[in-house]
Order: structure tokens, then C-alpha cells, then sequence
């Protein structure tokens, strides 16, 4: 009898044997990028379609870095960093401005932005070397523990299948714009906003503008502005998230209130404001360039980075044309979204940040007014001036009591905390807006000076007071909408030695775009062709701007613009 044949090891025995010839420490470093990324995305990511895109997006990234590298390991540990670098820094442009990165960001990259984070953190700059000096030995070992080397033509198919199954995805089930203020869904935002971003660049570019046009703007030599009369200082005053809170039901507030919001002849006049709960530099844009922000869809959260070199046209400028000197007093960095930058394309020719104006930290009203009458009193004699008041002691959050050694005898009418706190420092606004014109009237007896007052958005909390039965999707879609609810502020105009002109462009009601259009009717300033254009536009309109015609005249506006060249490469 013949013994029994060696059947030889079995499959299952020579896989072991492979995997333990592999060595334990090899896989891991191939599964360990993977699982942590598991991990991240249960962690971030809060539904299906944003899951299915970050395992989209992971696969896009890993199979990217094996087309050029081949090795999985290091391949995994590469797409994991990045993965890691976009979460803290869309946690870090949140805890800033109340929105995680986006695909934009990518495509603003500027000096200005580098400076600015550089600026406000000084620190980071020794992290980011700190993290090199760690990263890269690793790297390295990670290069040689590897064990598998893959093709580069299988690894490009499958991140161009990856690719493909996103733009599909982002196509047919395009994230919402207001889930960008969610602090959440980092890597599934960043890459889906990637395809609806790129889509709309290549449809219309950074700005929305009519086609052609057979009309042109005659543009004035800058000598042309005759004004009838003396030409009254202009202080515009950007009073920061400052609304009349009783739009909202059941809120008290203290006794004459709604004073502050009322003009020289008594009304009280509505700002439609684009932006709410944040974005101020929306607003900024609206002030100083006269127009809107809403004609960069997308892109309107990088507006004033857009603009600056670009939008040659606004309320500085035309008052330079009419003999006046600009400046502007800011209370944060003026790298911030470029609004150094932005700011001097308008016109304004002395800009002094929070760092010129030796400010620290958040400083209140009477900070940045005592500045400007500083400033003011340095002017040459009959030399108009236009200054620009940049506010901030409001702004979030009002969880906090600020500067409790201010306004004492306050006492809170009975709301919850924040919003007591909110009213406590619209009180603290008004208090020192009163001292700043009892300022004017002593330091520049006889000089005439008008002020116009705007509040350039709702707080973070107004959608809430102000539909409380509605959930944060439905709130989304309100604001999505430009529900005028959401975006209501006011407008107040004040007058010291001088009378204001009546003018039917000084609507109880107009969008943001109008108000640098206002200022000049209001002091008797001859408007340019492009603001004479624009007047037409108001009038047709009845005060609306881009809501008119669903973006018509504003569209046609902005072709007539850079026609003349003042608008020019968007």
C-alpha cells in the first residue's frame, strides 16, 4: 500500500505565513491611515450623502498620491495629513468667521490671508515648522516600512472613477450654501463646493454680468463735480450686527429704545442688509462700492478679496472727484478679507487698522470715535472730509459681559442673558454716538458735517427670535431666499450745522448697494454717470437692487461698468 500523498499547506496557511512574513508593524502602517480616517469620518460627517462624499473625496486623495508615489502606506499617511490640516483649519476660519473652508479658499490663496492668520495667531508659524520637523522623519520610515507597490495606470482609473461618482454626486445633490455655517461635514463641504464652484466659474466668472450691451457710461473728468453750496464732512458709521430688535415678538427692551434708529426729521428708515449673523465685509462692500455682493454668487463670501484691484467704482472715489480727502478707521487687522486692500481700490486714501489706531483687542464705540475726532482735527481748513467708521464692540458673542466698568447704571430688562447683554451694548452704542456729536459741535463749531448710520447685518440669533417656530433647515432656506425679514436693519441720517437735501433716492426702504447713492443726494453731491444710472435703477425699482428683476439691473449695471473700465477682470 502506498502511503498517503502530501496534500502541501493550505490557502488559508499561505496567506499567514504571507502576512506574518510581512511583518505586523508593514500592514499596519498601510491600515492605520484608513481607520483613523473611518474614525474622522464618523466623527465630522452627519448623514449619508455627506459619508458617501467624504469616502468619495478619500479615495480621490489616496489614489492620487499611489499615481504618483505607488506605495499604499504612505500614500494613506499623506491623505490622512491633508485630511487632518483641512478639519483644524476649517475649525480655526469658524471659531474666526462662522464658516468652515470651502473649495474658495483654495482658489483665494493671497498674501494678505497668509499675513493675517500670521498676525492674529503668531504662534503658528512655529507649529507649522514644528509639524515639518515631525512629519517628514515619518514620512520616510513610512516609505520604507511599505511593502506593496501598486501599478500607477490601475491607481489612476480608480481616482478618476472616484472623481467622476463626486461631480455626479455634487450635480445632482448640490450642498446648500447655508451648511457652510455648520461647524461639520469638513472634507465633504470643501470637496463638493470644489465641483459647484468650478461650475460656476466656468459659466460666468467671479461676477454676474449682462452679456453685451449697446449703452455706454461718459464718464466725468475728475474736475467735473460742481456742487451747489458748501460741501458738508461725511462720517458714515458702520454700527456692527445693530437691528431694531422689536421686529422680534415678546422681546423687551428698555425705555426709548428705538430713538437711536431715527433720523434728523424723526423716521425711522430700513437698511436691507446681504449678509446676516456675520459677514460685516458683505456689507462693506454694499457701502463702499455701491453694489452687490449677491452678483458673485458663490464667491460673494470672498467679495472684498475679489474686488480689491478689480472694482474701481464707489463712494470714496466719487467724493475724491468732488474735492474731499478719505479715510477709514478699521477695528480689526487690515489683512482681514483684504479690507486694506479692498478699501483703497474704493477710494479711500488713508486707511488705519486696529494696530494704527493702537487699539487692543475689541475696543468700545468711544474708542474709534475720540480717534476720529483726533483725526478730524488735524484736517487742512476747508478741505472736505469723508471718514469711515468701522464699529465692533457688538459683535458676538454676548454670552459675555463686555466692559461691565461701562454704562453702570444698566439694568437688564428681563430677556434671556445674551440678548440682555446685546441690548445692554446697543445702550453703550447709543450713549456714545450722543457724546461723539456733542464732540463735533465742540471741537468744529460752525463746520457742517453729515452722519449716516447703518447696521450692517442681523446677530447670529435675530433668524431665531424672529421664526422661532422654524428649524435650522427651514431657517436656511429663508435666508437662501432673502427672506427682507432676515435681512432688515436700519439706516438713520443726522445733520450737525447742516441741512440735508431731500432727495426721492432717501427711501424709507433701500437695499445696501443704494446707501453710498443716498449719502451723496443727501449732501447735494452731483452724481457721476454711474450713480446717476444707478439712481434710475432705484427709482425703477422702488429701492431694491438685485432683487429686481431677479438680477437684471444689476447685472446690466455691472456690464456698463466694466464697459467704462472700472470693473476689470471678473
Amino acid at each position: 500500500m502506498a502511503s498517503a500523498p502530501n496534500p502541501g499547506p493550505s490557502a488559508t496557511t499561505a496567506v499567514l505565513a504571507s502576512v506574518a512574513a510581512l511583518g505586523i508593524w508593514r500592514l499596519l502602517a498601510v491600515a492605520a491611515p484608513h481607520l483613523a480616517a473611518l474614525a474622522l469620518m464618523y466623527e465630522t460627517e452627519t448623514d449619508f450623502g455627506s459619508r458617501l462624499s467624504f469616502a468619495l473625496a478619500w479615495g480621490i486623495l489616496n489614489f492620487f498620491w499611489i499615481t504618483l508615489l505607488r506605495r499604499p502606506a504612505l500614500s494613506g499617511a499623506l491623505s490622512l495629513t491633508m485630511v487632518v490640516v483641512l478639519v483644524l483649519l476649517s475649525r480655526l476660519k469658524h471659531d474666526v468667521v462662522q464658516m468652515t473652508v470651502n473649495f474658495i479658499d483654495l482658489m483665494m490663496i493671497d498674501r494678505d490671508t497668509v499675513a493675517f492668520l500670521f498676525t492674529i495667531f503668531p504662534n503658528l508659524r512655529w507649529s507649522v515648522i514644528l509639524a515639518g520637523l515631525v512629519t517628514l522623519p515619518l514620512m520616510y520610515a513610512l516609505w520604507w516600512l511599505d511593502p506593496f507597490r501598486i501599478r500607477r495606470l490601475p491607481a489612476l482609473a480608480c481616482k478618476l472613477a472616484c472623481l467622476a461618482a463626486l461631480v455626479g454626486y455634487s450635480l445632482y445633490h448640490p450642498d446648500e450654501a447655508w451648511r457652510g455655517y455648520y461647524d461639520d461635514g469638513y472634507l465633504s463641504k470643501f470637496f463638493r463646493s470644489g465641483v459647484s464652484s468650478v461650475s460656476d466659474f466656468v459659466q460666468y466668472g467671479f461676477m454676474e454680468s449682462a452679456a453685451s450691451t449697446s449703452e455706454r457710461l461718459n464718464l466725468p473728468l475728475v474736475e467735473a463735480c460742481h456742487p451747489a453750496g458748501r460741501r458738508p464732512n461725511i462720517i458714515m458709521i458702520h454700527d456692527e450686527s445693530s437691528f431694531d430688535i422689536r421686529a422680534a415678538r415678546g422681546i423687551k427692551v428698555p425705555p426709548r429704545y428705538g430713538d437711536h434708529f431715527k433720523s434728523w426729521d424723526g423716521k425711522q428708515r430700513t437698511f436691507l442688509a446681504e449678509s446676516n449673523g456675520g459677514p460685516s465685509w458683505f456689507t462693506e462692500y454694499n457701502v463702499l462700492a455701491g453694489l452687490s455682493s449677491r452678483s458673485f454668487g458663490r464667491f460673494a463670501y470672498f467679495v472684498t478679496r475679489i474686488a480689491t484691484g478689480r472694482v474701481e467704482r464707489g463712494l470714496p472715489l466719487a467724493l475724491r472727484r468732488c474735492g474731499y480727502d478719505t479715510m477709514s478707521l478699521y477695528p480689526a487687522y487690515g489683512g482681514f478679507m483684504a479690507a486694506r486692500s479692498f478699501q483703497m481700490t474704493t477710494g479711500v486714501e488713508r486707511f488705519l487698522d486696529s494696530k494704527d489706531l493702537g487699539a487692543r483687542d475689541v475696543e468700545p464705540d468711544s474708542f474709534f470715535y475720540d480717534k476720529a475726532l483726533q483725526l478730524m482735527g488735524q484736517q487742512p481748513p476747508n478741505k472736505p472730509l469723508f471718514t469711515f467708521i468701522y464699529l465692533g464692540a457688538n459683535h458676538f458673542p454676548w454670552e459675555t459681559r463686555f466692559r461691565p466698568d461701562l454704562l453702570p447704571n444698566w439694568r437688564a430688562p428681563g430677556n434671556v442673558a445674551s440678548i440682555d447683554e446685546y441690548l445692554r451694548r446697543q445702550a453703550m452704542s447709543a450713549e456714545q454716538y450722543k457724546a461723539f456729536i456733542a464732540g463735533l459741535k465742540k471741537n468744529f463749531p460752525g463746520e457742517p458735517f453729515l452722519i449716516v448710520r447703518y447696521g450692517d447685518h442681523q446677530p447670529e440669533f435675530a433668524p431665531a427670535i424672529l421664526e422661532p417656530g422654524l428649524d435650522e433647515g427651514a431657517l436656511g432656506k429663508k435666508l437662501d431666499a432673502y427672506d427682507p425679514r432676515l435681512y432688515a436693519t436700519y439706516y438713520a441720517i443726522d445733520a450737525v450745522n447742516f441741512e440735508p437735501v431731500k432727495s426721492e433716492a432717501v427711501m424709507d426702504t433701500i437695499d445696501g448697494p443704494y446707501l453710498p447713492l443716498a449719502i451723496q443726494e443727501a449732501a447735494g453731491i452731483p452724481l457721476d454717470p454711474s450713480f446717476a444710472e444707478q439712481k434710475e435703477i432705484m427709482l425703477r425699482c422702488k429701492g431694491l437692487f438685485y432683487g429686481c428683476k431677479n438680477g437684471a439691473e444689476a447685472r446690466r449695471l455691472n456690464r456698463l461698468l466694466i464697459d467704462a473700465g472700472l470693473i476689470r477682470g471678473l
